[in-house]
């Protein structure tokens, strides 16, 4: 079971990858951004995949999209002059604490 989650937050750190690859790629129309997205993407979905086989999907693709969605906030504003806000930082934490609270909700098994 430890790996699956290895699997999912490695999942999640390649869906930053795919998101940011998909913003440098301006639309597909730049190659590298966009074979990044696209190796990003098929290993992110790959992985996800994967632990779902022995992960229950609602814990596990919130843990998936948490990293994704923060991972990619936060690369934004450190590397991609995206505005920082105290708004902004709050929500991060809120959707990491979300992510923690489903976690700990337990599973059904």
């Amino acid at each position: 079971m430890a790996m699956a989650w290895l699997m999912v937050v490695v999942a999640g750190l390649l869906e930053t990858g795919f998101a940011v690859g998909l913003k440098l790629s301006h639309g597909f129309t730049r190659l590298w951004p966009t074979v990044a997205f696209c190796a990003f993407a098929l290993g992110s979905f790959g992985l996800l995949t994967l632990s779902l086989r022995k992960l229950d999907v609602g814990p596990a693709y919130a843990v998936w999209t948490g990293i994704g969605a923060s991972g990619t906030a936060i690369y934004g504003m450190v590397f991609l002059g995206e505005v920082v806000s105290t708004l902004k930082l709050v929500s991060i934490a809120l959707v990491i604490a979300g992510v923690i609270g489903l976690q700990l909700s337990g599973s059904g098994h």
